[in-house]
Order: structure tokens, then C-alpha cells, then sequence
């Protein structure tokens, strides 16, 4: 509180409830400090302690943020232009040192108009590190392991190539005796570092295929809970997440129409969910298995899902029940803390189940589905309101079970 005029001038004592207030703020103005001290000495104590230094946050999200790239011949066409304008340094009338002067200018102008957004993309692209794990997964299956950056630190070097060309032909620029001299090496010095941009180009047109592809990936928030579609390709899942969210999918009869993750939403209670439609997996071993289905299982194992798992008993799909049943018992024991639904689609094309029928795990699947599962039909409508009340008690069910976890991690 500010002291009026009257006070400071006369410096008369302040009035009580003045003074009280003045202590009062003091005392936590203190308490913020011995707090704030306290936090430090922890934080120092845990780093002395375990040897390491605190990592910068993990970024999400990333890849709509990623800069835009410029195709290599514009950026060595303005750089050009931009280096053209160079004038030399006002108030030099020797002829020879001005010229040189300018050669030497405009040549380090050419080279930092080049390195200059090199830099840039090196420096904003993001640290793969720093990536949540399903962004990681992401960029290793669609460039392949160690791709990305390789990409990047083809960039980089070509940025130091440029600087290194740039700086030793501006420096004999510097030195040149003559006008004529300066002009020579000047000319020598443009031809050498456009030379050293066009031999290695390739790795900026390599990153517009980057970021482009990035770019084009749906847009997941990895601390969203999800409702994670998974079965065999072609059983129905596109169909079902048109009817349960937002997306719109493409829905084909042959197998493997989806092509990556498609994206829908749900708003339960006013809280926003996500609805993931997964490439098919079929019956194989994890080390045969193609980057599509590698995907589906990045999202299931990195992503806070909620597993909905759809099977089609009819034969239609390409994938028998027999092998269907083999990849659902593997998918179901290695994500078994993952809450569940299991849906049997297309049963308007079944026939109605005997109730009493008993036999083996793989006849009852083939007749029945798994236990509890919800029979639907998208032509008929059959299930569908029971099946949109058991997504939405079992999003609640996972966004009460992330929540939780936020809690343990903060405390």
C-alpha cells in the first residue's frame, strides 16, 4: 500500500490499520521466499542426489506446430536477391577497399540468407526425445528408425557446409589487392557455396516430405482418455465410429481400408473424448507384423485407451473366426489392464444363438462371440443404443481412471 503525499512528506507515523497491513504483507512476502528457497534446495538436493539435471517438459501436439519449410530453390533464390542489395560500408574512398569490402559483404550475406532458416528448422522441428512415446512411435513407423534424424542432421551439415564455403571465400574477398581481384573472388565465392547448397538440396526437399507427412496425421492429444477401436481388417470398425463420434471414416469392402488412425470425438457430461479407428490386425507374430498394425498396437500400448474390439463371425471380413479368435486372446492377455467391451458386428447376418449351447472356447466363439459381448447390426440398427451406453459408462470409467492416475503423480 502506497503511503499518500502527507505521510511521506511530514514522515508522521503511518496510521495502525496501515501498519498492520504493511506487517502483514511483509510476513508473506517472507513466507513466499522460505518457500520458494525451500523448493530450490529440494530440487538442488534430488539433482545432487541422482546426478541428473531436470529434462524440459515433454512437448504434445507437436506436430501441428511444426514450421513451414521452404523448397531449397526458393530459399537460394531470395537469398540471392537478398545478398544482391548488399551496398559496402559508407565513407570508404579507396576504390580496391571498397569493392573488396562489398564482395566480402555480400557473400557473407548470401551465406547467412542460407544458414539463417537451416538453422530455423533444425532448431524448431521437434527433439524426438522430447516427444510423447506415441508421437515417437508415430515417427519411427512412418520414416523408419533413426530416419527423422537423419533428416535433420542432413540439414544441419548442410547449413555448416555453407557458413564454412561462405566465410573462407569472404575472408579472400577481405584480402583481395585489387577491384578486379575482389570482383574475381567474389564470383569465385557465389559459384562455390551455390555449388555446396545444390549438391545437398535433396535434404531440404527431404524435410518438406517430413513435415508434410507430420502434418497430415490426425490430431491425438496423448493425455485424452480414447475410445481405441480394434479387430481384424474389415470387420466394421469405420462403421461403428461413424455412428459413435464425429469421424467419418471411409467405409470400403476390401481389407485394409484404414490406412493410419482415424479420428472422431465423443462429449459425454461435457467432456471431450477421443475415437480412434486402428488398422486391422491379422494372425502373425510380432516381428511379422507391417507398420500399420505396429500402429494400432502404438496406440493401444501409449495412448490412455478404453479397448472396444470388434468381431465378425460371418466369414465376410477375410479373417476366419478360427484365426480372429487366436488374435484376440493374445491382444486381450497383453492389454488386460485396459478396460473393455467386446462387440460381435454384423449379426443381422448371423443365426440367433442357441442358448443352451456348450462346447469348446473356439466353437462358442464361433457361434457366440466372447462372454458379454454386445451384438450389433449398423444396417438394422440392432445394439447400437446398448452399445453407445456402454462407451459412454466405460469413457467415464477411463477418464475417472486417468484422472486418478494425474492425482498419484502429482502427489
Amino acid at each position: 500500500m502506497r503511503t499518500s503525499p502527507l505521510w511521506s512528506q511530514w514522515r508522521l507515523p503511518l496510521p495502525t490499520h496501515a501498519l498492520q497491513s504493511r506487517m502483514m504483507r511483509a510476513r508473506r512476502g517472507s513466507s513466499r521466499a522460505s518457500m520458494s528457497v525451500s523448493a530450490e534446495t529440494r530440487g538442488d538436493k534430488h539433482h545432487a542426489g541422482t546426478g541428473e539435471k531436470s529434462l524440459p517438459k515433454r512437448e504434445t501436439g507437436a506436430f501441428q506446430k511444426l514450421p513451414m519449410v521452404m523448397p531449397s530453390i526458393d530459399i537460394l533464390s531470395s537469398a540471392k536477391r537478398k545478398a544482391r542489395n548488399v551496398t559496402p560500408t559508407k565513407g570508404i574512398a579507396n576504390i580496391a577497399k571498397r569493392e573488396r569490402n562489398k564482395a566480402a559483404k555480400h557473400l557473407d550475406a548470401l551465406m547467412k540468407e542460407l544458414a539463417v532458416p537451416l538453422r530455423e528448422y533444425k532448431e524448431n522441428f521437434p527433439k524426438k526425445q522430447f516427444l510423447h512415446p506415441y508421437e515417437r512411435a508415430l515417427i519411427e513407423l512412418t520414416f523408419g528408425e533413426g530416419k527423422y534424424e537423419q533428416v535433420l542432421g542432413r540439414v544441419d551439415s548442410l547449413r555448416k557446409k555453407v557458413l564454412f564455403v561462405g566465410k573462407q571465400h569472404a575472408s579472400l574477398c577481405a584480402q583481395s589487392q585489387t577491384k578486379r581481384e575482389a570482383e574475381e573472388r567474389l564470383n569465385e565465392g557465389l559459384k562455390k557455396v551455390e555449388e555446396v547448397f545444390q549438391l545437398e538440396r535433396k535434404a531440404v526437399e527431404d524435410l518438406i516430405y517430413v513435415a508434410k507427412m507430420l502434418r497430415a496425421m490426425p490430431v491425438v492429444d496423448p493425455e485424452t482418455p480414447t475410445l481405441c477401436l480394434v479387430g481384424a481388417p474389415n470387420v466394421g470398425k469405420s462403421s461403428l465410429v461413424r455412428i459413435l463420434s464425429t469421424g467419418k471414416p471411409e467405409v470400403c469392402n476390401y481389407p485394409f481400408t484404414t490406412r493410419g488412425i482415424l479420428m472422431g470425438h465423443i462429449v459425454i457430461n461435457y467432456e471431450r473424448f477421443q475415437v480412434t479407428d486402428t488398422p486391422g490386425l491379422l494372425t502373425r507374430h510380432d516381428d511379422d507384423r507391417n507398420n500399420l498394425e505396429r500402429l494400432t498396437l502404438a496406440v493401444l500400448t501409449h495412448l490412455p485407451t478404453a479397448v472396444l474390439y470388434v468381431h465378425d463371425l460371418t466369414g465376410e471380413c477375410g479373417t476366419s473366426p478360427a484365426d480372429q479368435f487366436i488374435t484376440y486372446k493374445e491382444i486381450k492377455e497383453r492389454f488386460l489392464g485396459h478396460l473393455w467391451v467386446d462387440v460381435v458386428s454384423k449379426c443381422d447376418l448371423l443365426q440367433d444363438p442357441l442358448s443352451s449351447f456348450t462346447a469348446d472356447d473356439l466353437e462358442r466363439y464361433k457361434n457366440l462371440g466372447p462372454d458379454g459381448a454386445i451384438r450389433v447390426s449398423v444396417k438394422s440398427e440392432v445394439g447400437i443404443s446398448e452399445l453407445k451406453d456402454k462407451v459412454h459408462d466405460l469413457l467415464l470409467s477411463q477418464m475417472a481412471r486417468v484422472k486418478g492416475e494425474e492425482i498419484k503423480r502429482a502427489c
